[in-house]
């Protein structure tokens, strides 16, 4: 199927490994121009040079999405090279893990400003290249704990659903300039942050081997990064133009929500 992507512009943040990384791969392979960002600019650069290898047109930025002015940067930058923005992919990585009383003001305000201020800023510095394109998207890759909250991710619980609410909105703010705006919410995805959770409940005394985590997944297996990406290649395209306002769970089954 021709997704419709060939020579679009595309901006993909955390985009060096996991599932960002996977996105970018499914954008390049449909012909899209492809701006990266991360913090590991080793990293960055191997994915860079990975994405060329296969023909893929890539820019790429050193960038702590957290930081004030590092997605408009990006944005900025892709726009010089390109002329033009199509699509806003927000993948920052996952905030801090921790309970009520574990957290203290500073990791509130570190994963205020990483998870939904980044998105703010994307969005905003995106917006009038987006209502310019024929086929605008803004895809943030969440969490399916906007829809059910998860033991021990306090900062991903509140301030992922605050970007849920901001999607929402924005989805009819912006529905009259053809911008689509929709969610990706993944879970036991193969990625670092899943190890890193399950190392840090090993840590708390609560080992969880893959039999047990897997015991609410009906797949009964892991999903791939690349399951995620194919969704959002999917809502990029202008094959999904009239999906708007969602918010969609890769999660294998695993979640009980019924919406």
């Amino acid at each position: 199927m021709d997704l419709g992507l060939k020579g679009s512009v595309a901006v993909v943040t955390g985009g060096s490994r996991g599932i960002g990384r996977s996105i970018a791969l499914g954008l390049v392979a449909e012909g899209a121009c492809v701006a990266l960002c991360a913090r590991n600019a080793a990293a960055l650069e191997a994915t860079a040079r990975h994405l060329r290898e296969r023909g893929g047109d890539v820019l790429v930025r050193p960038a702590d999405v957290g930081e004030e002015g590092a997605v408009e940067e990006l944005v900025r930058a892709a726009v010089e090279r390109w002329g033009r923005l199509d699509v806003l992919v927000n993948n920052a990585g996952g905030p801090a893990l921790g309970t009520f009383e574990s957290l203290a003001d500073g990791d509130w305000q570190a994963a205020f400003e990483l998870t939904l201020m980044s998105v703010v800023r994307a969005v905003r510095a995106a917006l009038p290249h987006l209502r310019a394109s024929p086929a605008g998207r803004v895809i943030n890759i969440l969490s399916t704990s906007v829809k059910q909250p998860l033991d021990g991710l306090l900062l991903s619980n509140s301030l992922r659903s605050g970007v849920a609410g901001l999607a929402k909105t924005l989805s009819r703010e912006l529905g009259g300039y053809g911008v689509t705006v929709n969610n990706v919410c993944p879970a036991h995805i193969l990625t670092g942050r899943l190890r890193q959770v399950a190392a840090a409940r090993a840590a708390g005394g609560s080992p969880v081997d893959a039999r047990t985590a897997l015991a609410d997944v009906p797949l009964k297996r892991f999903g791939a990064p690349s399951e995620v990406a194919e969704l959002v290649v999917f809502l990029a395209s202008g094959r999904a133009g009239y999906i708007t306002g969602t918010t969609i769970s890769v999660d294998g089954g695993s979640t009980s929500s019924l919406t």
